[in-house]
């Protein structure tokens, strides 16, 4: 099945790429590896600010971070032109803007790996990742990604 019928399956629909807020660019590409600037939480268009223990639940983080990882694959798609070239999706790094004693920063990232593992697949979207708490993320969002990936 191509990512794209998956995705369809999902009810997905690819975004298009953000417009960097800051001096940077949205990917950059050397060699067979992509590698994604990271993508804060939006919700209806706008950015998802909160912080994890303060007043966003986990179950909420994780729907933050899904929507994350719809993000990063408009944007992987961009830099790629085509999904159906990802042979793996090598990493992802998770910063959740949380409180002090919050501790599930892992459970919100899973919202994202979740995802990428449905529309990639047990082999190409099994990935590294690292999940961090953070005291704060630009604009206040509740949670950034980035992603690396690896073309075939």
């Amino acid at each position: 099945m191509s990512i794209y019928d998956k995705l369809a399956e999902l009810n997905i629909t690819l975004p298009a790429v953000a417009v960097p807020a800051a001096a940077y660019v949205p990917f950059v590409q050397t060699g067979n590896l992509v590698f994604l600037s990271g993508h804060i939480a939006k919700k209806d268009g706008k950015v998802w600010v909160g912080q994890l223990g303060k007043n966003i639940s986990t179950e909420e983080g994780k729907l933050a971070a899904r929507a994350i990882a719809i993000d990063l694959l408009g944007t992987l798609h961009a830099a790629v032109g085509d999904l159906n070239r990802i042979k793996r999706i090598v990493k992802l790094m998770s910063l959740v803007n949380s409180t002090g004693d919050f501790t599930e920063q892992h459970l919100v990232t899973n919202g994202a790996s979740e995802l990428i593992g449905q529309v990639f697949g047990a082999e190409k979207g099994a990935h590294a990742r690292s999940a961090f708490g953070v005291a704060q993320i630009p604009m206040g969002a509740c949670v950034e990604i980035e992603l690396i990936a690896e073309l075939a």
